[in-house]
Formats: C-alpha cells, sequence, structure tokens
C-alpha cells in the first residue's frame, strides 16, 4: 500500500481528488472566518474546553485544558489569526497540490486541536483523509504545484551547498 501511495500514478490522480475535498474543506472554513459578518473568536470553544476539562466527567484531557486555561485563552488573538488563515493556506494548499504534505501535517495538526478541545465535526474523517496525503509523500502533490515546486526547489538546495562547498575549499 505504502508503495501503491508513493509511487503509483493511478494513487496521485485519486489523492488529487482528496486533496481538493480536504482542501476545499479548510478553505471554506477559513474564507468564513476571515470574512464573516462578524469577527471570528475561538475564546467560545477554549472556554468549552476548559469547562470540559473540569467537568465531573471530563470530554477534554486535563493537560489540554491546563494548556488552553493558561496559553491559549490568554493569547486568544493569536489563536484566533492562526486558526483563520492556517485554515485558508492549508485548503489553498492542498488544493492547489503546493508544499502538499506540510499543509496535511498542518490540517492533521489543527484537527487533533479540535479533537483535543471536545470538537468532534468532521476532524476525524479529515486526519484519516490527510494521513493518505502525507503517507504518498510528493506524490499526492504530483498533479499539482508540487510538480514544479518541489524540483525547483530541490534545485536552489543544491546550488546552494555547490556554492558552500566551492567557498569552503577557497577558504
Amino acid at each position: 500500500m505504502n508503495e501503491w501511495l508513493r509511487n503509483s500514478k493511478v494513487a496521485a490522480a485519486l489523492l488529487v481528488l482528496v486533496r481538493i475535498y480536504v482542501g476545499w474543506k479548510f478553505l471554506d472554513a477559513g474564507w468564513h472566518k476571515i470574512t464573516g459578518a462578524k469577527a471570528f473568536d475561538a475564546s467560545g470553544l477554549l472556554k468549552g474546553a476548559v469547562a470540559g476539562s473540569t467537568a465531573a466527567k471530563p470530554t477534554v484531557q486535563a493537560w489540554y485544558g491546563s494548556f488552553v486555561d493558561s496559553f491559549a485563552l490568554p493569547n486568544v488573538g493569536l489563536f484566533n489569526f492562526l486558526v483563520q488563515w492556517g485554515e485558508l493556506l492549508v485548503g489553498i494548499g492542498l488544493i492547489l497540490g503546493v508544499f502538499t504534505t506540510f499543509a496535511a501535517l498542518m490540517a492533521m495538526f489543527m484537527n487533533f486541536n479540535y479533537l483535543f478541545a471536545g470538537a468532534i465535526s468532521t476532524n476525524p474523517n479529515l486526519i484519516f483523509l490527510s494521513i493518505f496525503i502525507v503517507v504518498a509523500g510528493f506524490n499526492a502533490g504530483k498533479f499539482g504545484g508540487d510538480y514544479f515546486v518541489i524540483p525547483f526547489l530541490r534545485a536552489q538546495l543544491q546550488k546552494l551547498r555547490g556554492e558552500r562547498r566551492v567557498a569552503g575549499m577557497n577558504a
């Protein structure tokens, strides 16, 4: 399965559909948060996570509730920014197939945080699909921007390494 996901053109084509679906979910969520009638505010979700961690029957793990209470809530403005723009950029990256593996990892990170905070929604489904994108690596973005971006970046990195070797020899 691993070999097929990483090297098959059929897998690459199917992953385009997975990428677009997951990307659309993120793009749509981020876009609505950024352009909504009222400003996005994550404090309700964060306060719910703290309450869920201290309830008689906790729905949020204590360590996460403590993190939210001591760090996320005092910095809710930063989290509001990161959530809405993170969702939008992850969506764009996945739809266009640019930095696909990184975008899928960030999608998983955000979805896990929603789950840790007690919000179930579609998060497990999106994590499940994102796993295939991450396992596929470059093949997931083969029919996308990564086809051009990754070789370009590799060439630039190789060029930079070559220049450093030459500079080291001349020193």
